[in-house]
């Protein structure tokens, strides 16, 4: 596995406005230090904060993480429980966290399915979080990109139905305003355990990111890792379907 440590001057880097994450490896890295998945979880969770706090240092304003799918509730129901009752048992870690950081913390997905203690924390920390304006963390739990898309087309149609929105006025980006949460366009999306796939995760907002796969899973995905991705992504042209007409080659 490539090493390589990387100094990086940030003055002269690109730095994206809203950075997406898929926390993808944690069980594999578990199972590859002899632990249980549940060791990898929590070991991934202790990550993310160190994570977070690098990347609200270097002027990133909105990171959104990939935590728990839809999909997942496939997963053993001991394993569901684990992930479950780790969001309820590190409810101060996290309030502590965005407090010392200024960090408003949002949620997108669905509340179907969730348990009400879970619901509880959800809420106790968007609004403990939610006079906070410069720095925003999106969790995304019990979160699907279809089922986000679903669930604004609905929201939508009652508004059309109760006279509400003039369907003739619905463009892209009113429609954005009815998906879970009105953020800005994802610049990168970052898929830690070397896999290369969305996974259903934020589609509508992720049309024109840049995508990074690195090869670590997410407990050893550290400052080192993160600035390779940052790298990375300033050596990216993003034309968004255009042409850099004066760079463009013969």
């Amino acid at each position: 596995m490539d090493r390589e440590v990387i100094k990086l001057d940030y003055s002269k880097m690109k730095v994206p406005n809203h950075l997406a994450i898929i926390v993808d490896g944690n069980g594999r890295w578990a199972t590859k230090q002899g632990l249980s998945r549940s060791d990898g979880h929590k070991e991934g969770f202790v990550n993310l904060m160190r994570v977070l706090k690098y990347a609200y240092s270097k002027d990133i304003k909105y990171v959104s993480a990939y935590l728990f799918s839809t999909e997942n509730f496939k997963r053993s129901k001991v394993e569901v429980d684990f992930i479950m009752g780790l969001l309820t048992g590190k409810l101060d870690d996290i309030l502590n966290f965005c407090h010392s950081e200024k960090i408003k913390a949002i949620f997108s997905g669905r509340r179907k399915n969730l348990s009400n203690k879970v619901i509880s924390v959800i809420e106790k920390i968007e609004d403990e979080t939610k006079d906070y304006e410069n720095r925003v963390f999106n969790i995304c739990f019990n979160y699907g990109g279809r089922a986000e898309i679903v669930d604004a087309t609905r929201k939508i149609t009652l508004d059309i139905d109760n006279g509400k929105l003039d369907i003739n006025s619905l463009n892209e980006e009113i429609f954005s305003k009815y998906l879970y949460q009105d953020l800005p366009p994802v610049d990168l999306m970052i898929r830690t355990s070397g896999e290369q796939r969305l996974s259903n995760f934020m589609l509508w907002q992720c049309s024109y990111a840049e995508f990074y796969f690195p090869k670590v899973y997410f407990p050893d995905f550290n400052e080192n890792e993160f600035d390779k991705a940052i790298l990375e992504y300033t050596k990216r042209d993003r034309r968004f379907g255009g042409i850099d007409y004066e760079n463009k080659s013969n």
